[in-house]
């Protein structure tokens, strides 16, 4: 793969995340805005309602203050998915794995902010009719990402789709390389073909222009020798005189 197509691949997946991101920072911007200190606002009756929440734990409220520990968990996974997108090819088999790449790094990366800057996550969307924990726009991102690209390894992707050395490198079926040289075959046999047409024409061409001056060479022989008769004829006329 050409280095330029490659980096404008990159260039796409890094738009990609920005504007996953971008999304989960302006939710949690209009939470902090119109729920912070304020009652939860109904979305859905007795099902959906969106409330303020300072989250310090993992997604979902669990491991509560334990900042350090996952500043360096996020800041690895981060590194590790756009390392990833890097080694990943740009083929079309794996931009549906690319995307979701996409979107679980952007996920990581929102709640990765939040601690780094505020000590604490917000989260604003809950499902009160099951009592689901709190969560946020980015954990949606990790948690549907997380989910699509475990079907995809276990169901969709071979194991030797993820060796990236061969995936870059894909093997020739052999059909495909009987075909190539089948194809080589052919266009060899069809210039031979033309070859041998040009020539054959080229002799052809040759033989008439061989034929049309043996014929006026015949021609003027046989005038050379009517001239020869005709004066022989007056020589003799004039002999008898």
């Amino acid at each position: 793969m050409k280095p330029v197509f490659r980096f404008r691949y990159i260039i796409i997946d890094f738009i990609l995340i920005a504007g996953f991101l971008f999304l989960d920072q302006y939710t949690k911007n209009l939470a902090v805005l119109y729920l912070k200190g304020n009652k939860p606002i109904p979305i859905i009756r007795d099902f959906l309602v969106l409330e303020y929440l300072e989250n310090r734990g993992a997604a979902f409220g669990m491991l509560q203050n334990q900042k350090v520990f996952f500043l360096l968990i996020g800041t690895v996974f981060v590194a590790l998915m756009i390392f990833a997108l890097f080694r990943l090819p740009t083929t079309r088999k794996y931009r549906i794995l690319r995307f979701f790449i996409c979107l679980i790094t952007a996920g990581a990366a929102g709640n990765l902010i939040d601690r780094a800057m505020l000590d604490y996550v917000i989260d604003f969307i809950y499902v009160i009719y099951i009592h689901f924990p709190i969560f946020n726009v980015a954990d949606i991102y990790v948690t549907v990402s997380a989910a699509a690209l475990l079907i995809l390894l276990l169901f969709v992707y071979k194991e030797e789709d993820l060796d990236m050395k061969k995936a870059r490198n894909p093997k020739v079926h052999s059909s495909m390389r009987r075909d190539k040289e089948e194809n080589s075959n052919s266009a060899a046999g069809s210039t031979l073909a033309t070859e041998t047409a040009k020539k054959a024409k080229n002799e052809a061409v040759e033989g008439v222009q061989a034929s049309e001056g043996g014929a006026a060479e015949s021609a003027k022989a046989a005038e050379g020798d009517e001239v020869k008769k005709s004066e022989a004829s007056e020589d003799n006329k004039a002999e008898d005189n």
